[in-house]
């Protein structure tokens, strides 16, 4: 039924052939074969387009291609892109949307070998881009055909083919070659039934003949495009009227076609929209679970970090704690051993030298060895004043934190590196001793950090007292060091000082980068002397 609808449009019965379609469609929907309802709509909507019922056509030509696309037929999809490309580019004047259709045909006729069809489809791609001047995109399609037409084309293009030469020439101002395959498409469209292309030509060599002065010529032309252009115009009318006679009302025919699918539809709604609601509670279960699963796994996960970074904690404070013990374990040592020396040891000696000074005197007895005796006891005493002023230097106890840092500066100071100390607190300021003593020795190992490692030439120690808190600022024009691997590097020491500095509520800052020097800022609450 299918094949006799379409030879009676062939044969310009259309009517007959509407009637056949509609009937081939009723049964192809009730044999559910999607195949044969995608081609009764081709040949609905192809009967259509012959009579010039455009929106009619179009409307079909969707249709069909919906059901298409659920075949594996791709010589009809390869049809019906085709000819929705027609209507999107000679109808509708969308051209960029008409020229992604015959390019989705242009896929399927090559997957299906059908070069015939290859070339009819590249034709139509040249022309919709020459219609809209892009010559150059529609260069690679008229080469194509220009090579293949004359083994693989049909006789019916081949006026639209010579038509387009004539336009690409006409565009690359070449008059002679233009003017050649213009009035070669005119000589062959005279000889065959090709009158819609025909016209075409007639229309675009006026154009061309206009564009070069021609304008008689151009007017004869452009009267021939009228002329026939009129004659298919009457055609159509001609088609639409025996259409008619039969009392088919186009619009009534749409209807009763719409309505053999809808009840099609309907049998099928429930089955799809039963399936369908199962298919959403199946989506909804496993998509319940995945979630599930989900807020399962990174709880557990979360949980985990938690632990990790609490037993993390824990291990750091025990580290730091036993890194504290130790320093103050040291500073305690320092300052007992510096004490025992000074008081006791320093004491003797002092005492062993002068009771040998009294002896001398009163005996007069003036020998070597007494005197070296007196020099080796001078020179011990001397070493453990040292010694212990190294310990706890007699400044810091003395006189305070600020002239010990101060005399420290001046010591380190040399011909290769000099220290300059400022401070805007008062010398005589005093605080806890062993806030002191803390303060000293953390501040002392930063600059011997710098004299070992940095290669400076400058070194800024300043110090300053804001609410309550001590602020200490360490800076060199050394080579500096990358912050990210200084725990790492060997007798910086400054993972003990910031134990230490953190043992003390305060906070540790280090900037530095590699040959742009180092700045270190301390800032830790003040103890005061009880």
């Amino acid at each position: 039924m299918i094949k006799e609808a379409t030879n009676l449009m062939k044969a310009g019965k259309f009517e007959k052939s509407l009637i056949k379609s509609r009937i081939a469609l009723k049964f192809a929907i009730a044999i559910k074969d999607g195949n044969s309802i995608a081609t009764c709509y081709n040949t609905i909507a192809a009967t259509f387009d012959e009579l010039s019922e455009t929106d009619k056509a179009f409307f079909y030509y969707q249709k069909g291609l919906v059901y298409a696309n659920r075949t594996t037929n791709d010589k009809l999809k390869n049809w019906l892109y085709n000819n929705l490309g027609n209507i999107y580019c000679f109808d509708k004047k969308e051209y960029e949307r008409g020229i992604q259709y015959y390019k989705k045909s242009l896929e399927y006729s090559t997957k299906t070998h059908d070069t015939t069809q290859i070339v009819l489809t590249k034709l139509n791609i040249a022309w919709a881009y020459f219609d809209i001047a892009k010559f150059n995109k529609g260069l690679p399609y008229l080469n194509f055909i220009n090579k293949y037409h004359p083994q693989f084309g049909d006789e019916s293009t081949i006026v639209a083919l010579n038509m387009l030469n004539g336009m690409y020439h006409c565009y690359k101002n070449e008059p002679k070659k233009a003017t050649l395959f213009f009035e070669t498409a005119i000589k062959q469209g005279n000889k065959g039934d090709e009158k819609s292309d025909l016209s075409f030509t007639h229309q675009e060599y006026s154009k061309f003949l206009l564009k070069n002065g021609d304008y008689k010529k151009a007017y004869q032309h452009l009267a021939a495009y009228n002329a026939i252009t009129t004659e298919l115009n009457s055609e159509e009318k001609l088609k639409k009227i025996n259409v008619a006679g039969i009392n088919l009302e186009l619009d009534e025919y749409k209807r009763e076609v719409d309505v053999i699918e809808t009840k099609y539809k309907t049998k099928q709604q429930v089955l799809l929209e039963t399936q369908s609601k199962n298919k959403q509670i199946s989506v909804i279960i496993i998509s319940l679970l995945l979630l599930i699963i989900i807020l399962f796994y990174f709880f557990f996960q979360n949980t985990k970090l938690k632990q990790k970074n609490k037993l993390k904690d824990i291990q750091s404070k025990i580290q730091e704690n036993i890194i504290n013990a130790s320093v103050d374990g040291q500073e305690m040592e320092r300052k007992k051993i510096a004490n025992f020396l000074h008081d006791n040891i320093s004491a003797l000696l002092s005492s062993a030298g002068l009771h040998l000074s009294v002896f001398s005197s009163k005996n007069q007895i003036e020998s070597e060895e007494i005197g070296k005796t007196k020099a080796i006891l001078k020179e011990a005493h001397d070493k453990v004043r040292d010694l212990s002023h190294e310990l706890l230097p007699s400044l810091l106890s003395r006189f305070g934190l600020f002239y010990a840092l101060n005399d420290l500066c001046e010591k380190n100071s040399n011909s290769h590196i000099h220290f300059e100390y400022s401070s805007n607190i008062d010398e005589k300021t005093r605080y806890n001793s062993e806030f002191e003593m803390k303060m000293y020795f953390i501040v002392m190992e930063l600059l011997n950090n710098v004299i070992k490692h940095s290669g400076a030439e400058n070194t800024t120690l300043s110090l300053q007292e804001v609410e309550d808190q001590l602020l200490i600022h360490v800076w060199d024009n050394g080579a500096g060091f990358d912050t990210s691997e200084y725990n790492t590097i060997e007798g910086f020491g400054l993972n003990q000082i910031y134990a230490r500095i953190n043992n003390m509520k305060g906070q540790l800052v280090v900037q530095s980068k590699l040959n742009s020097g180092t700045s270190i800022h301390i800032k830790v609450p003040i103890s005061h002397t009880a």
